[in-house]
């Protein structure tokens, strides 16, 4: 078998796929089967667990649309993912999927067909025809006309021209109605124009009528187009039903029927069962599907084989395929659009944040209102506590992205197991976007509350100096949302996580009890605290250079007994450690990202493979 190495919008002609299984069988297996089986290459059969398939033989050929039909808990979804590729052929327990009666590289067939899960992970802010815009940029060779094109071709042959400048929407949002986002789902992975769709359950959660339209356009474009399309449908109604060309019934992971509807009703009479008026064939099939498995029963001693050596050998292709779309700058061009449209349409992230901003700058600058002139020990006692609060409202605030992130994460492993993107690029672009937005941010909130709080006003470089540390303090915690969102299973186990992480910073910080006050056991955490280094940049800023020299912070009968330089001594702070600081800040921030990139990457591989 040859894969086609064409432009998938050249309009040349492809090669039809047949897709058939050979006697395939899955199991649920333990971590330690998984771990005997990638680094040992063999299990125990004693440590069998439960079968999923069982010796499924079945096909599906171009043109046609083949049905994975059943009850719940048949296997459905796991063979539509084992022919897609998502489970590994070699976790696998026996067996082989064919494409033209010959195995395939499963990463190189990802790249020709598409697979659309049942749970649509769109972004809800951007429009119907930006989304598949931004997939075509991604999955396209050939720049923004080439996809463009295609998007105005898709638009049209998926009936989404009247709701293109819609947008997506998320449950109660005035967004598509549930049809349409099915739609653009189904077109997000057809926009490289695919020789093979596979759809798990395409009309779950639709009424009749828009259930019946998305089976009607898969069939438009099985017949039109010669593509083959396989899909997993509980109990389809009778007019959905006439248009699979083939069923395959499944029963506790066995095949109970596979081929033409006519024939499962001759199977049924032959099984002297009488089909009830008003009920379709493929419905009492499911419902006396017992009685029709009995005869393809398999032998649970025979399935405990374990055979990986055809599965581990498929054809050797061109390795000219395995190639990206797009070059790493155009990857990360494309992303950061996509994520600039996202953070400005998202008005609880971008308003609130602007908002919240100036209103906490200008609250706090009346509540320290001119502290920063005060002498005594009561003044600079204020000031450290307008320092340790800011840095607390400022490490805490970015905590909102969590939700934000995790949604993406969703996107970023589907889109990535397309090989529409790498994962370095949706890293760097993520990080270069949150740059200048950041930094609005910190602007809009040192504006204010350094002048009104009285803080250094010798010349502009201790604002320009306060403001930097700042918004490296927002990357921070930016970059420290980023890395957990990436490890963490869901919100609630994230922000537990992070919240936690957060209060150990301030905590170990220095602040609210003495470096040589804690244990050695925990030192390290003072060295790991991102409270830390920018609590020390605030107060060098502000009692450091020659003016610290000169500045007097407590007075006892009329004479200093405390310049700013001897108080930054007493605490073993030095000038030179203004810009030390701020270099290991900048280690946290590309240490972190780094992080994030690589447990994402473990994430996306671990999916892939």
């Amino acid at each position: 078998m040859e894969l086609p190495v064409k432009s998938p919008v050249s309009g040349g002609q492809k090669l039809p796929y047949r897709v058939e299984t050979k006697n395939l069988s899955y199991k649920l297996r333990s971590k330690f089967e998984k771990f005997r089986l990638n680094f040992c290459g063999r299990i125990n059969p004693d440590r069998a667990t439960k079968f999923i398939l069982k010796g499924v033989n079945c096909e599906a050929r171009p043109g046609q649309i083949t049905a994975i039909a059943g009850p719940s808990g048949a296997g459905k979804t796991t063979l539509l993912e084992i022919l897609a590729g998502r489970i590994p052929p070699c976790n696998v327990a026996s067996g082989e999927v064919l494409v033209n009666d010959r195995p395939v590289d499963v990463k190189l067939f990802r790249r020709v067909s598409g697979y659309v899960t049942q749970d649509d992970a769109l972004f809800p802010l951007l429009t119907v025809e930006e989304t598949l815009m931004y997939s075509a940029l991604l999955r396209l060779p050939g720049g923004r006309k080439e996809a463009s094109s295609r998007v105005k071709g898709l638009l049209k042959e998926l009936g989404l021209e009247h709701v293109a400048a819609s947008r997506i929407g998320e449950g109660s949002n005035n967004g598509i109605s549930g049809g349409e986002r099915r739609r653009v789902s189904i077109g997000v992975d057809l926009v490289h124009d695919p020789v093979v769709i596979l759809i798990d359950e395409p009309t779950s959660g639709l009424d009749s009528a828009s259930a019946l339209q998305i089976v009607t356009l898969l069939k438009s474009m099985a017949v039109n187009h010669g593509k083959t399309i396989i899909l997993t449908i509980h109990q389809p109604g009778f007019r959905i039903l006439e248009l699979f060309d083939r069923i395959v019934l499944l029963s506790n992971g066995f095949v109970v029927h596979n081929g033409p509807l006519n024939l499962l009703e001759e199977r049924l009479k032959f099984a002297d069962h009488r089909i009830p008026r008003r009920v379709n064939v493929l419905e009492f099939a499911i419902d006396v599907i017992e009685s029709l498995a009995v005869s393809n029963s398999v032998s649970e001693s025979n399935l405990n084989r374990e055979d990986c050596r055809i599965l581990r050998s498929p054809i050797h292709l061109e390795r000219k395929l395995l190639f990206y779309p797009n070059s790493r700058l155009e990857e990360v061009l494309i992303l950061g659009q996509r994520f600039c449209s996202n953070i400005f349409r998202t008005k609880q992230l971008f308003a609130t944040r602007v908002i919240q901003a100036l209103l906490v700058g200008f609250v706090l600058g009346t509540i320290y209102f001119n502290v920063g002139n005060d002498t005594g020990r009561i003044g600079l006692q204020t000031q450290t506590g307008f320092f340790a609060f800011t840095l607390t409202f400022l490490l805490s605030s970015t905590t909102e992205g969590l939700p934000i992130f995790l949604q993406e994460r969703r996107i970023l492993m589907r889109e990535t197991s397309r090989g529409a993107y790498r994962v370095s690029s949706y890293v760097i672009a993520n990080t270069i976007v949150f740059l200048p937005f950041l930094l609005m941010v910190g602007i809009l909130f040192t504006s204010p509350v350094y002048w009104l709080v009285g803080l250094r006003r010798d010349n502009i470089d201790g604002f320009l100096y306060f403001s930097l540390v700042v918004w490296m303090v927002l990357l921070m915690s930016n970059s420290f949302v980023a890395c957990f969102s990436a490890l963490v299973p869901n919100f609630i186990m994230g922000n537990s996580v992070i919240a936690g992480l957060m209060g150990s910073f301030f905590l170990f910080s220095g602040y609210f009890i003495a470096k040589d006050k804690i244990p050695n056991y925990w030192i390290f955490m003072h060295y790991l605290s991102l409270f830390k280094y920018p609590f020390e940049c605030f107060m060098i800023n502000e009692f450091g250079g020659k003016q610290g020299q000169k500045r007097c912070i407590e007075y006892e009968n009329g004479e200093c007994r405390l310049f700013g330089s001897w108080f930054l001594r007493q605490q073993n702070l030095e000038d030179s450690h203004k810009w030390s600081n701020l270099a290991v800040m900048s280690g946290f921030i590309i240490g972190y990202r780094v992080l994030c990139l690589l447990i994402l990457w473990h994430r996306c591989y671990r999916a892939r493979h």
